[in-house]
């Protein structure tokens, strides 16, 4: 019997690539939408996948790539455009019209989020479950393990880990268990029609429970360093970070502090979905720890070193004056995902006990009430 073909988009990407390899290994047939042929597209093709050239942007392109698969992905990458090539995907879907679409999407989609990355999310969502006569699962994963170890050699040559997000708790999921989930929703859609999976690791840690774990893996001495935003864009900045995949961090970061990784979590269904327990956070940071980056020599100690003392000077990318440029569409009243009524009730849990301050976006809200008063739309 031959199977049906599946579309990957955003292939070449860590959660992009990882599906792309578990549905290989399982046996099905991926076409994996790539921008270019480069080493990390050529190594898709080397693995067994068909190399379709195109964009989430260009419609046209995307119903070229999508024509005789019968099941697609959409994993967007981030961009300021991202409900752009949801519309894009949704409209070469019902073109098209494959069987089913699996879309990765984010713990926090919510309609009023801080982050205007965050409410396109949610937008795409419910703009790709609306496709009549398609199967549609989301799969909305906590926050990535792979965003904690990001640090990891700085913990690995030099004894600290920088640390942004405040006292709050998370169940990290790995790369590999969230493509699994995704993948396997992909290869058995009437399973998981209409579900909406949030995998994440098994065991909710603290920030504490997080160094000591690493300092165990690593075998010696870790220390938390509390990292301000300032810094932490730089950081970033000099670990590759694009200014579009730091515009929305410090609402996520906010949240993170706030407790939206905790509330729900963790969840059974990676071991639903897939039918083994998700890794824990050791075995995540085991695997992080044996890659070249994190093995100790003494070069790589004294550019961990140099990287950790150039910090404070590599500037920043003034995320303010960009977001100002850009003049994304705002919520009228904007909120972090834990103070959010929408995303609670989507999620089952309880209202918020106190209403949220506001105090970066509050002066947007009450001068878009103002407007609305002065032409009689509100009393």
């Amino acid at each position: 019997m031959t199977l049906p073909t599946i579309l990957v988009t955003g292939a070449t990407g860590k959660i992009g690539r990882e599906i792309v390899h578990q549905l290989l290994i399982a046996g099905w047939p991926v076409r994996a939408l790539v921008r270019q042929r480069d080493l990390r597209s050529q190594s898709l093709a080397q693995a067994g996948a068909e190399l379709a050239l195109g964009d989430l942007t260009d419609p046209e392109s995307l119903t070229l790539a999508m024509r005789g698969a019968q099941r697609a992905l959409f994993l967007p990458p981030f961009s300021l455009y991202m409900s752009h090539m949801a519309v894009a995907f949704a409209d070469a879907a019902r073109t098209v019209q494959p069987e089913s679409v699996v879309s990765l999407s984010q713990w926090i989609a919510a309609p009023s989020h801080l982050a205007f990355a965050t409410r396109q999310h949610w937008l795409a969502d419910r703009l790709l479950g609306s496709l009549p006569g398609i199967a549609h699962t989301v799969v909305n994963p906590g926050f990535f393990a792979d965003n904690v170890l990001r640090t990891l050699p700085y913990a690995a040559h030099l004894g600290v880990l920088p640390w942004p997000y405040g006292n709050g708790r998370n169940a990290p999921p790995s790369n590999e268990d969230i493509a699994a989930v995704a993948a396997i929703a992909l290869m058995d859609p009437e399973r998981h029609t209409g579900r909406s999976y949030r995998p994440t690791g098994p065991q909710l840690l603290s920030p504490d429970a997080i160094v000591q774990t690493i300092a165990r893996v690593l075998g010696h001495g870790v220390s938390k360093l509390p990292l301000p935003f300032w810094m932490f864009e730089r950081a970033a900045r000099l670990d590759g970070a694009t200014i579009d995949e730091l515009l929305p961090y410090r609402a996520y970061i906010e949240d993170y502090r706030a407790g939206a990784f905790e509330l729900g979590a963790p969840t059974d269904d990676v071991l639903e979905v897939t039918g083994r327990p998700a890794e824990d956070f050791e075995t995540i940071t085991r695997r992080y720890a044996a890659l070249p980056a994190s093995l100790p020599t003494l070069a790589r100690r004294l550019r961990t070193l140099a990287t950790f003392l150039a910090i404070p000077f590599t500037p920043g990318y003034g995320l303010k004056g960009y977001a100002r440029t850009l003049k994304e569409p705002r919520a009228l009243h904007p909120t972090l995902a834990v103070h959010s009524d929408t995303w609670r009730r989507e999620r089952r849990l309880p209202p918020p006990t106190t209403s949220p301050a506001r105090p970066d976006l509050a002066p947007d809200a009450r001068a878009a009430r103002a407007s609305m008063k002065r032409q009689g739309s509100t009393p």
